[in-house]
């Protein structure tokens, strides 16, 4: 049995990608596998190790003192293979690679144009010249690592094409129809947002969408905010009195809430690192046979066009609009439904994408080198 380590300091031990996805998907297909993240509950019964990190109080502790906790338990192991999930973590793995370890870097989204858009970075220069040192410093540290696996294609195109395959963040059928059904009194025609909770991802306009439309509509926001003001920004909006804010919540409640509810939105502002990205609650919206409303941008039309309706993110008006009229149409909602959940059935599951996730580790470690 090959020993797998997957190690994270940033994410949740409970990540979906990394935890419910792909760690759960290698002890399926005979892996043992060990985890190396954040103290945090996982669900019983996983068949794999959690090597718990504690939890830094600062992005500069987590760095450094992350590194050497990380690299210290990662040699201890002996893996056969380590997989990485952070950015942060490319010095652990090129050393991994210089004592002779396979090594996989899991690029999860594209950080040189994401980091344009940190508001924790003072000032536009230098949120410029962080994006140009990690674009090299991704570049310079690939080639140390025996594989590389993209979520989107365009990710993929900055790295070398001979050992990067795109994994893409579809969701897991297996996971959804497992969910618990959350016990939630509804009330009414109801939105649901899953994920984090920004000024860049388009909330307060939702907020402001529904008292545009004058309460007729509720909307179920699952996730945390990640700025204290913006958070007392959305609350001081009279549309917060038609919202039903629950925090970060598990996984499988996450998936119990969402199934009930009507319309999926996902209206981000059109960010470089949004514009061509397959957002995952997208694909968790559709597989839940929910119809959408999104940010109308090309790319996501041609993409999504079958299931969604789209509206310029940064008006209130446009998106209020986009909401009555699902909310006023029965019939179009159950066609655009019926359509995402068909799409994902057909092309859009991880129980068919998890396969190129086990064709990478089957040639990594039985050639001993880079996929060709």
């Amino acid at each position: 049995m090959k020993k797998i380590c997957h190690i994270t300091t940033v994410h949740r031990a409970s990540d979906e990608r990394i935890f419910y996805k792909e760690c759960l998907s290698l002890v399926r297909h005979g892996y043992e596998v060990v985890l190396i993240a954040p103290e945090g509950m996982l669900p019983g019964n996983n068949a794999l190790t959690h090597i718990s990190l504690p939890h830094f109080n600062t992005r500069i502790r987590r760095f450094f003192s992350g590194q050497r906790m990380v690299f210290r338990e990662a040699m201890k192991l002996h893996a056969d293979l380590y997989h990485f999930h952070d950015p942060e973590l490319m010095p652990v793995g090129v050393l991994l690679s210089l004592f002779g370890k396979k090594v996989v870097y899991d690029v999860h989204e594209d950080l040189p144009k994401q980091v344009l858009y940190k508001n924790w970075i003072r000032g536009r220069l230098w949120r410029w010249i962080a994006s140009r040192l990690i674009f090299v410093a991704e570049r310079f540290s690939s080639l140390f690592f025996n594989g590389i696996a993209a979520a989107t294609e365009d990710i993929a195109v900055h790295f070398p094409s001979r050992k990067t395959i795109i994994l893409r963040n579809f969701p897991s059928l297996q996971l959804m129809e497992s969910a618990a059904r959350v016990s939630w009194l509804k009330n009414g025609f109801t939105l649901v947002y899953a994920g984090g909770i920004s000024r860049i991802r388009g909330i307060l306009e939702i907020i402001k969408a529904l008292e545009v439309i004058g309460g007729k509509v509720k909307l179920l926001l699952l996730g945390d905010f990640d700025d204290e003001t913006y958070r007392k920004e959305c609350m001081a909006e009279t549309g917060w009195q038609h919202v039903d804010f629950r925090g970060w919540i598990s996984i499988s409640e996450v998936y119990g809430l969402m199934q009930q509810a009507d319309v999926g939105i996902a209206t981000l502002y059109p960010a470089q690192n949004f514009l061509r990205s397959l957002p995952v609650k997208a694909f968790e919206y559709m597989a839940c046979g929910l119809p959408m409303i999104m940010s109308d941008f090309p790319y996501w039309k041609e993409i999504f066009g079958s299931c969604a309706l789209f509206a310029d993110p940064q008006s209130p008006g446009d998106v209020a609009e986009k909401i009555a009229r699902l909310a006023g149409d029965p019939g179009l909602t159950r066609q655009l439904g019926e359509a995402g959940r068909k799409a994902v059935s057909d092309s859009y599951s991880w129980e068919k994408e998890q396969d190129k996730l086990m064709e990478l580790y089957g040639k990594i470690l039985r050639d001993g080198n880079q996929i060709t």
